[in-house]
């Protein structure tokens, strides 16, 4: 057993050499063929003949000899803020999807939004030797961040953007969803509108609390700073406080619009411990539509982001400043649009005729 084990181990590791010696092309031929970039330069035939022989061959990539000769490692760092969310699965699929397909694979690390154990995992991330970073947990001032795409690492982040950095970013079209949320709300009768804040280090919550007060504004409706709770996360447990606040100021008000689903869903809890009832007492509206929505009682109103889509885009974008020489073409803002998603969280205020459906409406969906 001993000596079949060793002739196991002593095995001639199969080769580039091995597999055009096979085919018959030349080897620099062999290495196009199995670049998921490079092949595109050659015939699908030269492609199926080259994957074929080395299937039947077993040959296995020597990624450290490759990193060492194209000074890459074929990863790619993605960092996301609480790996507890289930908004990020999907987006983690998107990416995936992208990278999988190219020959890359991911390395996923959690900040906890937590600001030194972001800027560690950074260094982390750059010591490992990634060929880029998608960043999903980045805070509105994020040095670290910044201070590597400045060194030449390419990064893209993603949900967020960091201030003052030339770094592309890609969002969500938060105004727009802000106000469609509040004219879901107007149609219902709502006049006094509460708003549970994202925290204000993370650029999410920055936008979505400025297009709070620009859209309330704008669309002429009563305003409330007294009403403008600002959370320290985006879970549960802040959501509650935020609602423990809100009925502490002794401020009427019939709707909750929250930052996020998280929020809501701690509002709605709250709500409920304090003999409140939603949408009965208090109308509550979330923004992200993160799975699992459509099986909470009761059904959460929210705002549908691209998830799925987001990661998607913010891989491609990675790989054109990974591979491409045009860097000038990747854009530095990418805008995803989002859909109002009506449920059950939402209804008529009350002592209020809802009024006639105005611009933005939603189909009801379960």
């Amino acid at each position: 057993m001993v000596r079949k084990v060793r002739a196991v181990m002593l095995k001639k590791r199969i080769t580039l050499k091995d597999i055009a010696r096979e085919t018959g092309v030349h080897v620099s031929t062999v290495s196009r063929a199995l670049d998921p970039v490079e092949r595109r330069s050659i015939t699908p035939e030269v492609i199926e003949k080259v994957h074929g022989a080395a299937e039947r061959l077993g040959y296995r990539p020597n990624r450290i000899a490759a990193g060492l000769r194209t000074n890459r490692t074929m990863t790619v760092g993605v960092m996301i803020p609480d790996i507890t969310n289930v908004i990020f699965p999907p987006i983690l699929r998107g990416i995936e999807s992208v990278l999988e397909p190219l020959g890359y694979a991911s390395i996923i690390v959690n900040t906890d939004s937590e600001k030194e154990r972001e800027s560690r995992l950074v260094d982390v991330l750059r010591d490992r030797g990634v060929d880029g970073i998608i960043h999903a947990a980045a805070l509105r001032s994020d040095p670290s961040i910044a201070r590597a795409a400045e060194d030449g690492m390419p990064v893209v982040t993603l949900n967020r953007r960091v201030e003052r950095a030339c770094i592309p970013y890609i969002i969500n079209d938060e105004e727009g969803g802000i106000r469609q949320m509040l004219s879901h709300l107007s149609d219902l009768g709502h006049r006094s509108i509460a708003h549970i804040a994202g925290p204000q280090n993370l650029s999410t919550g920055q936008l979505r609390l400025a297009a709070f007060r620009d859209c309330v504004t704008s669309m002429k409706l009563s305003h409330n700073e007294r009403l403008v709770v600002t959370a320290t996360r985006f879970d549960e447990d802040e959501g509650m406080r935020c609602v423990d606040a809100l009925l502490s100021s002794q401020e009427p008000f019939t709707a909750i619009l929250c930052a996020n689903d998280r929020l809501a869903l701690g509002a709605i809890e709250r709500l409920r411990g304090r003999g409140l009832h939603c949408p009965t007492d208090v109308s509550v509206s979330g923004f992200n539509d993160m799975p699992f929505l459509n099986l909470i009682r009761p059904k959460l109103t929210t705002i549908r982001i691209e998830q799925h889509s987001a990661g998607r885009t913010a891989a491609t974008l990675l790989m054109r400043l990974i591979n491409s020489n045009d860097l000038e073409s990747v854009p530095i803002e990418t805008i995803l649009p989002v859909e109002l998603i009506v449920r059950d969280s939402t209804g008529p205020a009350k002592d209020a005729a809802p009024r006639p459906t105005g611009r933005y409406s939603a189909a009801r969906h379960t």
